[in-house]
This record gives C-alpha cells, sequence and structure tokens, in this order.
C-alpha cells in the first residue's frame, strides 16, 4: 500500500473528493453550457460567508455552508422572478451580499480554521462532514440523474421544454438549490475561492473532446476526477494546498488538450494523419 494511503485524513480526503468531482461536473456542464458560470462565484462567496457563520456561532462550517448557500440559491430565484427583465441581476445582488456577509463575519473568526476554507485543506475533514457529503453527493447525483432529459432540454431552447411539458421554474429552481449544495460540500477539498474553477474546467475538457451532451458529461467527470487525484497526491508528495494545486492541475490538463487538438488539426490539413 503506498505510503499515502497509510493516513485515515488522506482517506478521508480522498473519498470526499471523488465524491465532489463526481458531482461537480454534473451540474457544471449545464453552468456552463447556459451561461450562468457567475452563479458558481456568487454561491461560494455566500458558502463562505456561511462558513464563517458557522464558526462563529459553533455550527458545524460545511453544514452552515450549505444552508447560506441554499437559501441564497432560492434568492436568486425570487429575485430573478421579480425583475424578469434583468435576471442576471440577481446573481450580482447575490454575490454582493455573500461578499458583505463573509468579510463582517470573518472579523468575528478567532479560528484559524476559517483559512482552510478559502483553497481546501486535507486534515480538516471531520467523521461528520465525510459522511454529510456522502450523503448529499448521493442526492446530488441521483436528483441530477432523474432530471437529466429535463436539463438537457432546459439547456439548449428553454422554450421548447415548455411546450414538451416540462415544468421549467421548477427544474431550474432544483438546479439552483443543487448547485448551492455542491459548491457547499466541495469546500474541504478544493476550497470556496477555487471551487467555481472547478465546475468549468473539466467541462472545457470535456468540450474539446466530446461529441455530444452524454459524452460532454461523462468525460467532465473523468477529468474531474483525474484533476482531484492528481491533485492530492502532488499535493501531499510537494507540501502543497490542495485546492490550488487540483486547479492547476485542470488547467495543465486544459493546456494538453487544446495544444493536442490543435496540432492533431494542423497534422490532418497537410494530410499527415
Amino acid at each position: 500500500m503506498p505510503e499515502i494511503f497509510q493516513y485515515e485524513f488522506m482517506i478521508n480526503a480522498f473519498i470526499v473528493g471523488i465524491l465532489t468531482a463526481v458531482i461537480i461536473p454534473c451540474i457544471g456542464v449545464v453552468v456552463v453550457l447556459r451561461r450562468l458560470s457567475i452563479m458558481g462565484d456568487a454561491l461560494s462567496h455566500v458558502s463562505l460567508a456561511g462558513v464563517a457563520a458557522g464558526l462563529v456561532f459553533g455550527i458545524n462550517p460545511v453544514l452552515s455552508a450549505v444552508i447560506f448557500a441554499v437559501a441564497a440559491s432560492l434568492g436568486v430565484e425570487k429575485i430573478r422572478s421579480a425583475i424578469s427583465r434583468f435576471g442576471e441581476i440577481s446573481t450580482a445582488v447575490i454575490m454582493s451580499v455573500g461578499i458583505g456577509l463573509a468579510g463582517i463575519l470573518s472579523g468575528f473568526v478567532t479560528s484559524a480554521n476559517f483559512n482552510s476554507f478559502l483553497f481546501g485543506s486535507l486534515v480538516a475533514i471531520s467523521p461528520f462532514e465525510k459522511y454529510l457529503v456522502m450523503v448529499l453527493s448521493i442526492v446530488v447525483l441521483a436528483v441530477f440523474l432523474l432530471l437529466y432529459r429535463a436539463l438537457f432540454y432546459i439547456t439548449f431552447d428553454e422554450e421548447s421544454a415548455r411546450l414538451a411539458g416540462i415544468p421549467v421554474r421548477l427544474v431550474t429552481i432544483v438546479f439552483t438549490v443543487l448547485t448551492a449544495v455542491t459548491i457547499s460540500i466541495s469546500s474541504r477539498v478544493v476550497g470556496t475561492l477555487v471551487v467555481s474553477s472547478m465546475m468549468v474546467l473539466p467541462v472545457a475538457v470535456s468540450l474539446q473532446l466530446a461529441k455530444s451532451y452524454k459524452q460532454t458529461v461523462v468525460f467532465s467527470v473523468l477529468s474531474s476526477v483525474f484533476f482531484v487525484v492528481t491533485g492530492l497526491f502532488l499535493s501531499y508528495y510537494l507540501n502543497l494546498k490542495p485546492g490550488g494545486t487540483i486547479v492547476l492541475t485542470g488547467v495543465a490538463s486544459l493546456a494538453v488538450t487544446l495544444l493536442v487538438k490543435s496540432s492533431a488539426g494542423r497534422f490532418k490539413e497537410k494530410g499527415l494523419i
């Protein structure tokens, strides 16, 4: 057995990391294709405020982050329905609330544990948080698969989805809540400041390779798992922050994918392949 798996905290990190690596791109595919990437940033800031609130009031920070992020996601939809002509304002408003609350509440946090949520932490994963992530990850994945067809229609043609009898508003609200839960439970491994990057990078790699929506989802999940596993190994043996290492692994993978695809295109034009 490799040395890295002799420590319980590393086993917990891999369990939580792989679970989040599976659900993040499932949500990320829809977020990217619907051009809602800013939603990830907004909810991650609110999630950080939830972490700070949990540390201040003695609540488990992952649980409080989930509560804050879910409430924020419902707030986004409420504001969007109130000012439908300028729906994107809702995301900006919620992001502002998250930044403001995180800034104020962080001033009352005396625990150094708060910094572990910014860029992720391996040793900070408690047994309760591990089981919480396991349960919520299964719920997110189950609901995503249940809504797979509806999300597919809504992603590409919302009007046709309505004509097909799909409850667009309800599905959108459920998806927004799933996004909030996914972001908040990912804070331990990749950190609240970089989780939105993990929603985009696997999808960006997948879009260079996939030829269908289904392939995009599958390749995104495989890419995300690769980023997390590789990032965890590198962070352990090189003594680096896991969140940043995972994200940079994703960036490097995207750069290599683009380079290979570009080179293959040039070779094909010249008739070499």
